[in-house]
């Protein structure tokens, strides 16, 4: 078994079982660390791998293991250990792209080819390339010509991957008067706009509302991301106060989709507002956030709560090809 490929497998599962950060880099670092040493079956062969900065006990015993053709043990347990939950296979099963990803060009912890190489592993046909825009620059939000270079990108990537494709996107800050942190004609120009808010989020009920629905009648907009911005884990953060009957509304006016969060610490909307959002008559998009490419597997949270609350899969825009995405944006749910 290929070293490399081994310790990026034990990546990818302590990222989809939400492990801590350290660990998950240990083994991301012993892999660039492997891809860049051109003695490393010498070093296998002497016992001196640890000598090399960034390989551990641990992750030595991971790549020798792997040299010798065998799986590596701690592999295998993390294999026999991943479990993907019955409830909401179908729909998981269903989808077929993701559109809400993060890539290291902004906050995210991996290349965009390594995401989407994993997107494209995991059975889907597509992903939305999402980082930052420029206000979240805790995040490395993209400047426009930050932005534009990264579209250079993914048409060369493309190229690659056919016919997996990268749809080009943003997830774009709702600002405090409802505009959009991004150029509007570069808006424009990209296949799916996510809007989302990351900032005052304990705003007066009205004036989130305003802000909200504003953002969602801009027709560059396709997905309202997170909307309550809740934190249910870690550091923990109560959900934004609006009226939900006037957002969903507008989305479904505006033939935008309310985003079905699957990270672990957000899982949001809440299950009431899901169901509001589909007897409002809102399409969804159910998403991964995913910033590192063990996160892309969290899309089984989401479909979990779809199917408890009764969202059918043709309300949910990624059962779509991406030609059929891109030709149906913005049209009013049926």
């Amino acid at each position: 078994m290929d070293p490399v490929r081994a310790l990026k497998e034990i990546a990818f599962w302590l990222e989809r079982d939400d492990a801590p950060t350290y660990r998950v880099r240990a083994f991301r670092r012993a892999a660039e660390v492997v891809e860049g040493e051109s003695g490393i079956a010498r070093r296998v062969e002497s016992g001196t791998l640890t000598d090399l900065q960034g390989i551990g006990r641990t992750t030595a015993k991971v790549i020798e293991q792997a040299h010798r053709g065998e799986v590596p043990e701690y592999l295998g347990e993390l294999r026999a250990e991943a479990r993907t939950p019955e409830e909401g296979r179908a729909l998981r099963e269903a989808l077929r792209g993701d559109c809400h990803t993060h890539s290291d060009w902004s906050d995210g912890g991996s290349p965009i080819e390594e995401m989407a190489e994993t997107a494209r592993d995991l059975g889907h046909e597509w992903m939305v390339l999402t980082d930052h825009s420029p206000r979240l620059t805790v995040a490395n939000g993209l400047s426009a010509d930050r932005l534009r270079r990264q579209l250079d990108v993914v048409a060369e990537l493309n190229e690659r991957l056919a016919p997996f494709r990268v749809l080009t996107g943003v997830e774009v800050d709702i600002l405090d008067d409802g505009e959009l942190d991004q150029d509007e004609d570069l808006l424009a120009e990209l296949d799916i706009v996510v809007a989302s808010v990351h900032s005052k989020l304990r705003m007066e009920s009205r004036a989130m509302t305003r802000r909200m629905c504003a953002a969602v009648r801009n027709p560059h907009v396709d997905v309202l991301g997170h909307c309550t911005g809740r934190r249910i884990r870690g550091q923990r953060r109560p959900q934004s106060a609006f009226d939900a009957d006037a957002v969903f509304e507008a989305c479904a006016e505006n033939g935008v989709a309310v985003e079905i969060n699957s990270r672990p610490d957000r899982l949001d909307p809440p299950r009431e507002l899901i169901r509001k959002a589909l007897g409002l008559g809102c399409r969804f998009s159910i998403d991964s956030d995913g910033h590192a490419p063990g996160q892309l597997d969290w899309l089984h949270n989401g479909c979990a709560r779809a199917e408890q609350c009764g969202v059918p899969a043709d309300r949910v825009i990624n059962t779509r090809t991406a030609d059929r995405l891109l030709r149906s944006r913005r049209a009013p749910a049926e």
